[in-house]
């Protein structure tokens, strides 16, 4: 092999310096979790360690992302990465997988997520009193913005933080459910049970939403006799 061929290929190791800023809980076995997945391929010298390449590397950052930011199941992305395999056959390689969208993690102070949410001081101090909201180190995250904003345009239909104390309980005892599934995984010391237990999480969690979302639009519907 060249010296600009072995310098063209990475280690795990060096995958996860490469990474570990955007994602800092990446490790050795979620890597190799993912391989034996199959969402990754890695190529393998001689004496069996990995090698990854640049397009390696772009391909783990647009799962990680995918799971990070949109909650996507591993199976799902796995499909996408497959359409993306096959139009990379017959064109270039697609866009989804040469340059995936980072959304850089959200961290507000407090007037930051005033300003984000279009909300007010008061309205932020019920959702932090009812439970909706709530700060780590004094900043909100993504979640905490994504309330906010909802909260502050159901405020036109005149409901308000007090009145969404039946949706935090849902959610909990959705959340109850998911911890309920993956406990036998955690409690697994096989290499890998902790990114299954969060593979499985993800997964149901994505499911509960589309059971709580087709529950309430079919139940609106009755309400309004459609």
């Amino acid at each position: 092999m060249s010296a600009q061929a072995a310098r063209s290929h990475m280690s795990i190791g060096d995958v996860i310096a490469l990474l570990r800023g955007e994602f800092p809980d990446i490790t050795v076995s979620k890597i190799r979790f993912l391989e034996g997945e199959g969402l990754i391929e890695p190529q393998r010298s001689p004496s069996g360690y990995r090698k990854f390449t640049h397009a390696d590397v772009e391909r783990l950052r647009y799962i990680l992302t995918e799971q990070r930011d949109r909650y996507l199941p591993l199976r799902v992305i796995k499909d996408h990465l497959a359409a993306a395999d096959r139009d990379d056959r017959l064109q270039t390689r697609p866009r989804a997988v040469q340059e995936p969208q980072r959304t850089q993690e959200v961290r507000l102070d407090r007037g930051e997520l005033l300003a984000a949410a279009g909300i007010d001081e008061e309205t932020l101090n019920e959702l932090e009193d009812f439970g909706l909201v709530a700060a780590v180190a004094r900043r909100y995250d993504a979640d905490a913005l994504a309330v906010a904003r909802s909260v502050g345009r159901l405020a036109a239909f005149g409901l308000h933080a007090r009145h969404l104390r039946a949706v935090r309980a849902a959610a909990e005892r959705e959340v109850a459910l998911v911890e309920q599934a993956v406990a036998p995984l955690l409690r697994r010391r096989a290499p890998g049970a902790i990114d299954r237990a969060d593979e499985a999480a993800r997964e149901m969690s994505g499911l509960l939403l589309d059971i709580h979302a087709a529950l309430v639009r079919a139940q609106v519907r009755g309400v309004l006799g459609r």
